[in-house]
């Protein structure tokens, strides 16, 4: 039963537009800041929508950080209050990341920006490895017999998954879907009347656009399929945005697209708001306005539309079939694509460097944050090749 709200509609969007604009920390730190400061310090939220909120955002396709936003925002505020937070929520960081991009299109030639990058590119591989690994444990299971042997179907379309990546550097959207629907008809076969949510999917692939279109139109297109396979986390879009945006479009070279990633690390709010950064790159403003405009769409009309029904839709063990099965494989191509950018990127033994000691960092030292890394190896690429030039 929903209660009556002890906050105003301008109380949670200011909330949120304060946590776009100073929440560091990735998808994780996010929703634990939600909760701390939603749940247990204002308790506008009680403990059993937040846990609804998190369980709609993980069944549904979203980064993660924003669909629960959007949801809170929703709960008390329907469709205005889902609106307004998701907007503000997203505003600060994409204000931001466009802010860099002007300055990374102006500069980017120049020699201080590439040793910049140099040091951040590789601590960016470092982060990846290292939330890729995070999010294996957490989709699939342990690295372990019993992990294996209970759930080695998943394990399968994750390897899978991952060499295929790996092989073709592109997206298999039609691949991920099948091992959805694999895995469902397996372990919870749906009944008739589900088979509509099957359908629902299988349309929305059939009508993506298969000609030449205009810019803006092609960027819409990419990034809401990009937009509409994110699972759990906003470093589950990096594979779908490697393939595209580098290996199939050219819109990109690596190194720009290490870049985009490495300005989401730096910047607060959800991660996958580099698909601004990357817009700009490719068609300036519009193309940043277009590309996250798309982006998240999906995540929002999901949110929206799943909210009044949740209780009926969590309990269906056919679509929390299907939606397990399509993350193994999702993760199974982030892993691919890390693999991919790891290879292209870790150039030269300072690189390498740089990049493991990220990676020990993260494990051991657990309260220091990524943009905290992403800083220091600025400062090291800078010095690195300050020494190398001379």
């Amino acid at each position: 039963m929903i209660t009556k709200p002890k906050y105003s509609l301008k109380d949670i969007v200011l909330y949120f537009l304060r946590l776009g604009t100073t929440g560091f920390g990735g998808p994780v730190a996010l929703v634990g800041y939600m909760h701390k400061d939603l749940v247990e310090n204002r308790k506008w939220i009680s403990e059993e929508e937040y846990k609804q909120g998190i369980a709609l955002a993980q069944l549904a396709p979203g980064p993660l950080a924003a669909q629960l936003g959007i949801y809170l925002g929703y709960v008390h505020y329907g469709l205005l209050g889902a609106t307004l937070v998701g907007f503000a929520f997203i505003l600060p960081s994409f204000i931001m990341v466009i802010l860099l991009a002007i300055v990374y299109k102006l500069y980017g030639g120049l020699s201080w920006i590439q040793a910049v990058f140099y040091g951040v590119g590789a601590a960016v591989v470092g982060i990846i490895t290292l939330s890729s690994y995070k999010l294996t444990l957490k989709s699939i299971g342990k690295l372990n017999p019993e992990s294996f042997k209970s759930k080695w179907l998943l394990w399968f379309f994750f390897t899978l998954a991952t060499v295929i990546t790996y092989i073709t550097e592109q997206e298999q959207i039609l691949f991920f879907i099948a091992a959805g629907l694999l895995y469902m008809f397996i372990k919870n076969p749906p009944r008739l009347r589900n088979t509509a949510i099957v359908n629902s999917v299988i349309l929305c692939q059939i009508s993506f656009w298969d000609y030449e279109n205009p810019i803006l139109l092609k960027i819409a297109v990419f990034f809401a399929e990009a937009g509409a396979f994110v699972f759990g986390s906003g470093l589950a879009i990096v594979p779908f945005l490697h393939s595209g945006v580098v290996t199939e479009n050219q819109w990109l070279t690596e190194q720009q697209f290490l870049d985009s990633v490495a300005v989401a690390m730096i910047t607060p709010g959800p991660v996958v708001i580099t698909v601004g950064f990357i817009g700009y790159l490719v068609a300036g403003f519009l193309g940043a306005l277009v590309a996250a405009l798309a982006t998240f769409l999906p995540c929002y009309l999901f949110t929206i539309i799943l909210a009044p029904y949740f209780n009926k839709i969590a309990n269906n063990k056919s679509v929390s079939a299907f939606v397990e099965g399509i993350t193994a494989t999702v993760v199974g191509a982030l892993v691919g694509s890390v693999i991919i950018i790891a290879k292209r990127s870790i150039t030269d033994i300072p690189t390498l460097l740089i990049a493991a000691t990220t990676v020990l960092v993260l494990i051991y030292y657990k309260k220091i944050q990524e943009p905290y890394i992403i800083v220091i190896a600025a400062v090291l690429g800078t010095c690195i090749k300050l020494i190398q030039s001379q």
